[in-house]
């Protein structure tokens, strides 16, 4: 981070203390724009995505728009994507891109220039990565996100069920494959305040606990799968123990299926972060 540019941590612990600290996905897939009474084409898409930032990007600390969606349209989807990130990050949400880049080289830095440099306009505040080509192939992204004052969420047990045949799976030193990456974490955010800026993706559906302290990452974990794929507030308790103050909830159709009325996705997000908020305010 240069200068006295403020980190992603300390930007996402503010919001956090001034709004819901929830986490809300923009995934306007062809079933949710249909729904909407949208054309599931580039004008529905900007339609439905700029309806979400109206309603949320200045209730809710985080809009995590889902890259995939955007690029099914091509230039225009793309486009939109660049609005979207642009008009939600000017109303005071952070943006995390939801991306899940991870490659080697000049193309795992060019992901890094295209999602963490402020100059490129698909930039938010944070990013997804994979680390499944090495957890220092994501070396790149790391740097760039320290200059400028970004995050990055590495993808450690995710909220599907296919996951865990390599997120489970154990490396010759004993560790699972996702506990090797969460204690490559913790390493790089060690000593950070209030904690470090490179996050990992934990899904609240993960079955059969975590095995590893979370609290050690000490660095914002992304809880998916809450809502329609399953997982439930009371679940964080038992699934994040300590570390339930790094908890970052994040809910995407059981809040989208609400719209098109921006007072109706107002009131589901304002339904679910209750239900949240009653389960992280016993770890204060």
């Amino acid at each position: 981070m240069t200068g006295s540019q403020t980190s992603f941590a300390a930007r996402l612990a503010e919001a956090g203390a001034t709004r819901p600290g929830l986490c809300v996905g923009i995934d306007p897939h062809p079933g949710l724009l249909s729904a909407w009474g949208l054309r599931d084409d580039a004008a529905g898409l900007d339609r439905f995505a700029r309806t979400v930032v109206e309603a949320l990007a200045d209730r809710v600390a985080v809009l995590k728009p889902q890259s995939a969606f955007f690029e099914r349209h091509g230039s225009r989807g793309v486009a939109v994507l660049e609005t979207v990130i642009a008009e939600a990050r000017s109303a005071g949400a952070l943006v995390l891109v939801d991306a899940k880049r991870g490659d080697i080289g000049s193309t795992v830095a060019a992901y890094a220039d295209a999602y963490l440099d402020p100059a490129s306009p698909l930039a938010g505040d944070a990013v997804t990565a994979s680390p499944y080509l090495g957890f220092g192939s994501l070396e790149p992204m790391f740097e760039l996100a320290a200059r400028h004052g970004k995050g990055v969420f590495v993808l450690a047990l995710t909220s599907n069920p296919e996951g865990a045949a390599v997120q489970r799976a154990v490396a010759a030193d004993g560790r699972t494959v996702a506990g090797t990456i969460l204690d490559e974490l913790a390493a790089r955010n060690a000593g950070a305040t209030p904690f470090g800026s490179l996050g990992a993706v934990v899904g609240a559906t993960a079955a059969g606990g975590i095995g590893h302290d979370l609290a050690k990452v000490n660095g914002p974990l992304l809880a998916p799968g809450l809502g329609a794929q399953g997982g439930r507030p009371e679940d964080l308790t038992d699934l994040f123990g300590s570390a339930l103050p790094l908890v970052l909830p994040a809910y995407s159709r059981e809040i989208l299926q609400t719209g098109p009325s921006v007072d109706a996705l107002r009131a589901s997000a304002d339904t679910v972060w209750r239900s949240c908020a009653s389960v992280l305010s016993r770890s204060a």
